[in-house]
């Protein structure tokens, strides 16, 4: 059910082999150093713009150890499409506040204590200090968009923010419901996690003056990338290793949150399975995730899952040939290429 109803995975999209590979995550974004440091930069220096009193909140939250992936999709992109200019800086320093502002509040509602190896905000601060600090970082991303000479980058940056936060609430509706449609599942995913995604992508094409086509070619590349990607991160949750995860596993479903490879699973289960993974859902512990990656394994859900996956990355893939071979170009395709070989390996699969 749930493969079938993903947009990906269309008998049409014929996945297109990529010649200008890359072999690491460190290659892909070398070319684009510099710009990543210039957002660093920038978002350490928006610690200023804070009352004193507020500061230490805003240094955690914006000197954190982070891959800036989404900045990274504004410069690959550019890079694509032309020259990185000042603009493109200040439009990764938005995007990743915007993040940044969106993981203070799930680490609150996830009751969080740890995030990339560290204590979260709330952990710190207690989370009426956490959700207000939040706010103002939503709040600062905003102001930093309104400086652009158009109104397109403002309307832009808060229509994906409320995209964003909406997809969160339907997620938390949906906590524990095993009846939750493909189509609605992965339309959570695209809002929730792959619209910043496209924003990276589609404001960086506006910004370097791409044309319509362009931009939502990208737009969509991002939407297809950032699923992809949020699937990916569901997996690792469950057939991961606490290091590349970051936490412990299983946090998910500590919280309710079916992810693809546990509804795949009660998609395939007999009725007396189906009742055994809602009971291990209802009255999760850390030592029910045993018993539910035998159920996970006995189904094959990390394979369907990884298949899923290739096929968003494919249409990923497919979405670029619209644009010119460039530097560029070969980092967006090399990115759709690694997550694909993190995938493979989940799990101990080669």
């Amino acid at each position: 059910m749930f493969a079938a109803d993903s947009k990906a995975s269309s008998s049409q999209i014929v996945y297109q082999p990529n010649t200008e590979s890359v072999d690491s995550w460190r290659q892909i974004i070398d070319p684009v150093d510099p710009f990543l440091t210039a957002v660093s930069q920038g978002l350490a220096k928006q610690v200023d713009v804070f009352d004193p009193a507020i500061g230490p909140y805003a240094e955690y939250a914006l000197n954190g150890d982070g891959k800036h992936l989404r900045p990274a999709l504004v410069a690959l992109t550019a890079n694509a499409l032309g020259r990185l200019n000042e603009s493109h800086v200040t439009a990764g320093v938005i995007i990743e506040m915007v993040h940044l502002a969106t993981l203070v509040h799930d680490d609150i509602i996830d009751e969080a204590e740890i995030r990339r190896g560290r204590l979260t905000l709330a952990a710190n601060w207690g989370n009426e200090i956490a959700v207000l600090f939040g706010d103002c970082l939503f709040a600062q991303a905003l102001t930093l968009a309104a400086g652009f000479p158009t109104t397109e980058v403002c309307r832009s940056v808060a229509t994906a923010t409320k995209t964003v936060c909406s997809g969160e609430i339907l997620q938390t509706q949906h906590r524990r419901d095993f009846q939750f449609s493909g189509e609605r599942y992965f339309k959570v995913l695209e809002m929730k996690t792959a619209e910043l995604f496209a924003l990276s992508c589609e404001l960086s094409a506006f910004l370097s003056g791409g044309s319509v086509e362009q931009r939502a070619a990208l737009r969509h590349f991002g939407l297809a990338f950032g699923t992809a990607y949020q699937i990916y991160d569901d997996c690792v949750d469950l057939f991961g290793s606490e290091t590349v995860a970051g936490k412990s596993l299983g946090t998910d479903l500590a919280k309710g949150k079916l992810t693809l490879p546990v509804l795949l699973s009660w998609d395939r289960a007999n009725p007396a399975n189906r009742l055994k993974l809602e009971e291990l859902v209802a009255n999760w512990q850390p030592e029910s995730l045993t018993s539910m990656l035998e159920l996970l394994h006995s189904y094959e859900t990390l394979n369907a899952s990884r298949e899923v996956v290739n096929r968003y990355l494919a249409r990923a893939s497919e979405l670029l040939l619209c644009l010119p071979v460039s530097q560029g170009r070969k980092g967006l395709l090399g990115l759709t290429q690694y997550l694909k070989r993190q995938t493979s390996v989940l799990g101990g699969g080669a």
